[in-house]
């Protein structure tokens, strides 16, 4: 199995040329992405401020994979504490899982977070360790305001289906109240993006700040 820590070790090592220490932050995201792989580096591209040049800032890898471990070291001690609730449950004859799943056991393409996954720019901008803290609270119950995923306020928007209404989060596309009808609904993009275009940063500029010239902006 890969090792988390063995990559986040490689993107440390400023002795390594720096595409390999990208290469090593990206195998860290298929270890550990809560917002998906796509979604979870868009957001570290915004919040480490990594640029288009790798060279200009290689210590914003650093700064990446440094928030992506601090989240995961709080996802990491909650995993540990729902499976030693689990193996006790058990023990009591209770094997039926808990309704809802735990926040990282839902079916991505069943799950209100789904759009990160068609739409990778639409992620909450909560920073890693936050969303994780905020997932925490509401698996203990916790009556957070605001949008489940990203504690946005704002009234919903709702899309059309064809056949009824999808209600969404404005600000990270978080499914609020699904279509009637129960089947998924894809979220178009609002903006059409490859994902080699993000993966080079397209997005970024030189300077560690997002292009005002790409398309999204």
């Amino acid at each position: 199995m890969t090792s988390f820590l063995t990559h986040r070790a490689h993107v440390h090592d400023a002795g390594h040329p720096v595409h390999r220490r990208h290469n090593a932050l990206r195998t860290c995201l298929t270890v550990f992405a809560p917002y998906g792989l796509r979604a979870t580096y868009h957001h570290l591209t915004l919040s480490a401020a990594i640029p288009r040049r790798l060279e200009a800032d290689p210590d914003s890898l650093v700064r990446a994979v440094e928030e992506l471990h601090e989240a995961r070291v709080l996802w990491l001690a909650r995993t540990e504490e729902y499976a030693a609730w689990r193996r006790a449950e058990k023990r009591a004859g209770r094997r039926a899982v808990a309704s809802p799943r735990p926040w990282w056991l839902r079916n991505w393409s069943e799950s209100p977070n789904r759009g990160w996954y068609e739409d990778p720019f639409r992620h909450p901008p909560l920073r890693l360790p936050a969303y994780v803290r905020r997932q925490n609270a509401l698996l203990d119950g916790a009556d957070l305001p605001g949008c489940p995923a990203c504690g946005d306020e704002r009234p919903p928007v709702s899309h059309s289906s064809g056949h009824g209404w999808v209600t969404l989060c404005p600000g990270c596309a978080w499914v609020l109240a699904p279509c009637p009808c129960g089947r998924r609904h894809p979220v178009v993009p609002q903006t059409p993006y490859t994902w080699t275009g993000l993966w080079r940063r397209a997005h970024m500029g030189n300077d560690g700040l997002p292009n005002r010239h790409w398309p999204g902006r």
